[in-house]
């Protein structure tokens, strides 16, 4: 069945979300308990769009197996089956199943998504877009609403979490940063274009158990007029493409422009101290260094860390666009017409490559907020909620020093900190010293010998002046030079949380 034959579920009946959640749960329809009917292999699977393992691993007879079916895979199941697992006249009536010959088929994806606390949410969508939404299924139409994908995760793994009065989820979809926030916020507030999606995101809230949402029709920051937040998320439809022909992923504006809209628009919709974090597309344009590009998207009034994770080039952007709408499952003229529509797009804006990546603002009252633009391809450990916070906070902290404070300052290495040394076998000092970490973003950076002595004795105890006084002391060198030329070498440690500042 199509999205468009298959009426919504009732939205504002909590008493059926209600029954619904408590027959979902006593069936054990968790994310742990999926884990263990499918495997970890059919479990993966799901999450790249593929279903015939998890259809395999269901074809018992047990409750929870239907379930799956029913909900999760859109397939039919006998009435007679689930009568006395769901309160099936009920969920007809409100229109979260419908039936046909005697064979049940849920109107809507139900997938159940682990909080990060432990708890047993559900996350609806469209059908067909619950499970990982890629390959185009389901999406020939303009208004679909997808469900969970790696982009929505990673957005709630960086967001900071900490106990706010509001929050504003912009272009929240199927509700996954707006339940997220519920968590941490005494209001959310829910924004879309797409009415559609607001109905969704009252649906996951209300299967989840979570409070209700102020939910706003718009685009943008139009919904909410000139009320300010203490945290932003937006995961928007940041897709450069010739043209908004999905609600879904493509903004309907020029190139980057919508993204680089919502950043300059965040800082005077943040509360001083509010963080807002976003995922973004950003071309890489002939003749202009992509750092600049960002830098300039930055707020005056905001520190920010812009994390470039992926680069691909014009065509690789475009064929993975054209077959997440399924485009290459058609016609192989429309298929290259449309391939050729966004070459033309990109090379009518000097666009040689996209990047995709990760902005977060921090509203703050610094004279020279700081702007830090990096590429980090690298594997990281989510969630980095905690990881974003302290970046800023060691942000403000080296802007409150300067060189002589740092000196007179006390720093503790971080944990889970290790030392690599390299060069030639047998050789009596090493080539170079690498300082590796095996949490958060997993950095590692090259120091020399004495900011790696440096780093290894720095337990809080001593000023960090005193340590190189004594390294200096140990090596012949003069304690004054050594002071002179270490400190941009602490900064930098301390900037990418190899060191942490100690109490004094």
């Amino acid at each position: 069945m199509s999205n468009a034959t298959l009426p919504l579920p009732s939205s504002d009946r909590a008493d059926v979300a209600a029954a619904l959640r408590d027959a979902l749960l006593a069936a054990d329809f968790t994310a742990d308990g999926l884990l263990e009917l499918l495997g970890a292999p059919a479990y993966a699977a799901l999450a790249r769009s593929e279903t015939v393992p998890a259809l395999r691993a269901t074809r018992g007879d047990g409750a929870l197996s239907a379930l799956v079916r029913l909900f999760l895979l859109q397939e039919s199941v006998p009435h007679a089956r689930v009568a006395d697992v769901l309160p099936v006249d009920v969920l007809l009536e409100s229109h979260w199943l419908a039936e046909r010959d005697g064979e049940l088929w849920a109107t809507v994806d139900v997938r159940p998504y682990g909080g990060p606390g432990g708890e047993d949410w559900f996350i609806v969508s469209d059908l067909g877009c619950a499970v990982g939404g890629a390959g185009g299924i389901g999406k020939h139409e303009e208004g679909v609403v997808l469900g969970v994908g790696g982009a929505s995760t990673t957005l709630a793994g960086i967001t900071v979490r900490l106990p706010v009065a509001s929050a504003l989820d912009l272009g929240t979809g199927s509700g996954i940063q707006a339940l997220h926030a519920a968590q941490h916020a005494t209001r959310v507030t829910a924004t879309d274009l797409n009415p559609r999606a607001l109905r969704f995101t009252r649906l996951t809230l209300a299967l989840s158990g979570a409070p209700e949402a102020d939910l706003r029709e718009g685009s943008l920051f139009e919904p909410v007029g000139d009320e300010t937040y203490d945290l932003i998320v937006s995961n928007p439809p940041f897709v450069i493409s010739p043209g908004a022909r999905l609600t879904y992923r493509d903004g309907g504006m020029g190139g980057d422009d919508l993204c680089r809209s919502l950043v300059q628009e965040a800082g005077e919709r943040l509360n001083e101290g509010g963080y807002a974090h976003f995922l973004a597309n950003w071309q890489h344009v002939e003749g202009e260094e992509w750092q600049d590009r960002l830098r300039s998207w930055v707020p005056r009034d905001c520190d920010a860390w812009i994390v470039q994770r992926e680069v691909q080039d014009i065509t690789q952007y475009a064929e993975l666009w054209l077959r997440d709408a399924g485009d290459h499952r058609t016609d192989s003229a429309e298929y290259a017409a449309r391939y050729d529509a966004w070459l033309d797009e990109f090379e009518a804006r000097g666009t040689r490559a996209v990047g995709f990546g990760w902005i977060t603002l921090r509203k703050t009252v610094a004279a020279e907020p700081s702007v830090t633009v990096e590429e980090w391809p690298h594997p990281v450990e989510q969630p980095l909620g905690d990881t974003v916070r302290e970046f800023f906070e060691r942000q403000e902290y080296l802007r409150a020093h300067d060189d002589a404070a740092l000196l007179a300052a006390h720093f503790k290495l971080a944990d889970e900190v290790v030392q690599e040394q390299v060069g030639l076998p047998g050789a009596e000092d090493p080539e170079h010293v690498v300082l590796r970490q095996n949490r958060g973003m997993r950095r590692a950076t090259k120091v020399d010998t004495v900011g790696a002595g440096f780093a290894g004795v720095c337990d809080g105890s001593l000023s960090a002046g005193r340590i190189l006084d004594a390294i200096a002391q140990l090596v012949g060198e003069d304690p004054v030079l050594l002071r002179d030329r270490t400190p941009a070498q602490i900064r930098l440690l301390v900037e990418q949380g190899f060191l942490l500042p100690a109490s004094e």
